[in-house]
C-alpha cells in the first residue's frame, strides 16, 4: 500500500521510502521519512493532489509522487 491509497481517518506509518526520484528526496526533507505518521486529510477534485496531515502540519502530494511512499496501517506495526 502506498501513500496514494490511503483510506480517511487511518493513521498510517511510511515502512519505506524510493528515492529514485529527485522530487521525492526533497519531499524527505519536508519529513516524508520511514516511521512518519500520516493520514489523509483530503483530496481535489478528480484526486489529485492529496492532503496529507503529519506533524502536526499538511502537505500536498501529486498522487505520482506518493506511490513512492509505501505505508502500513499504526494498528498494524508489531
Amino acid at each position: 500500500m502506498t501513500l496514494a491509497s490511503l483510506e480517511r481517518g487511518i493513521r498510517y506509518v511510511i515502512a519505506s521510502v524510493d528515492c529514485a526520484d529527485p522530487v521525492v528526496q526533497r519531499l524527505m526533507v519536508l519529513g516524508l521519512v520511514e516511521g512518519a505518521e500520516v493520514e489523509l486529510a483530503s483530496s481535489a477534485i478528480g484526486g489529485d493532489p492529496l492532503e496529507f496531515r503529519m506533524f502536526g502540519n499538511a502537505i500536498s502530494l501529486r498522487r505520482e509522487h506518493a506511490r513512492y511512499f509505501t505505508v502500513r496501517p499504526v494498528d498494524s506495526i508489531g
